[in-house]
């Protein structure tokens, strides 16, 4: 900081007395203030074509930089204290040296699905048994605010480990309504081949609504149940050989059958099951992870096990 009267400023001026208190506020000067000049002693100002001196270089016909013979060394003005934090702060900067550099987050799905899939096929299981605790109403993904439904089942899961990607899951339900299943997810969306289980199982763990239909239904009813699934939607939409009913809707621990795709309980089912708080994994993704169809990924995994052999 510069003290108009710091005799350090140029050159040999009388010394200064401490002033008789805090100094006055600055503030920008205003406009009926005068251009400022060299003090005196400090010689001329630079003229047209000298650059402004750097840091640490005085300008042209200036005298070196220090305190003139006879006057102290630099320091701050009589009556101020050292520069540096306040009392009872701590030394500005990071102890040690600068701050670490930022870690970028490591992705844990592989853009492309499978991709991601052929990598965790080899991996380790993981996961453990989950106990559901609660009602079986909380275990249908309804909780204590559940509206009745006719028709919907619920069921309590007790375990929803993980299993290794190619490992088949032996579900109580048919479709399944929770459970075992694989490390990654099935992407919600509207499929035209069936999908695997064992990924939309993990799907459901997240909040999604599995909707699962007869292959033979006809065209105009499947484009009802596709309706369904909307952008951002935590909804799947795919065939299903074998099915107990015409359209079958399951969720974590909860299920609908129904004969007609526009019957109005798959809507209030929708409305009551997707994206439930009471999964176990309320608001996880239900995107970025495997879009692939059943029969792509058996394939996919068929050719990373040969490869693996050869």
């Amino acid at each position: 900081m510069a003290y108009p009267n710091d005799p350090r400023q140029g050159g040999a001026q009388p010394p200064q007395g401490p002033a008789p208190g805090p100094p006055p506020p600055h503030g920008p000067p205003g406009a009926h203030q005068a251009p400022q000049g060299p003090a005196h002693g400090q010689g001329p100002a630079p003229g047209p074509g000298y650059p402004a001196p750097g840091p640490g270089y005085p300008a042209p016909g200036h005298p070196a930089q220090g305190p003139p013979p006879g006057y102290p060394p630099q320091g701050p003005p009589p009556g101020y204290p050292p520069q540096g934090p306040p009392p009872g702060y701590p030394p500005q900067g990071y102890p040690g040296g600068p701050p670490p550099p930022k870690r970028g987050a490591s992705p844990w799905l592989i853009a492309g699905g499978i991709a991601l899939a052929l990598v965790l096929a080899g991996g380790a299981v993981f996961g453990g048994v989950w106990l559901y605790g609660g009602a079986v109403g909380s275990a249908s993904g309804g909780g204590a605010g559940e509206r009745a439904i006719e028709g919907v089942e619920t069921f309590e899961v007790l375990d929803y480990s993980h299993v290794e990607i190619g490992e088949r899951v032996d579900y109580d339900q048919y479709p399944p309504a929770g459970g075992q299943h694989y490390p990654t997810w099935q992407n919600c969306g509207v499929y035209d081949a069936p999908v695997t289980p064992e990924l939309a199982v993990h799907s459901q763990e997240h909040g999604a609504v599995w909707i699962t239909y007869d292959p033979d239904l006809p065209d105009s009813d499947v484009q009802t149940l596709t309706g369904f699934h909307t952008p951002g939607s935590y909804v799947i939409v795919s065939p299903m050989e074998g099915l107990p009913s015409a359209v079958v809707a399951s969720g974590w621990g909860v299920q609908l059958q129904l004969d007609e795709a526009d019957d109005p309980r798959l809507g209030e089912f929708l409305r009551e099951y997707e994206q439930s708080p009471n999964v176990p994994e309320p608001g996880a993704a239900c995107s970025g992870a495997v879009d692939q169809t059943q029969e792509e990924v058996e394939a996919a995994l068929s050719d990373e096990t040969d490869a693996r052999r050869n």
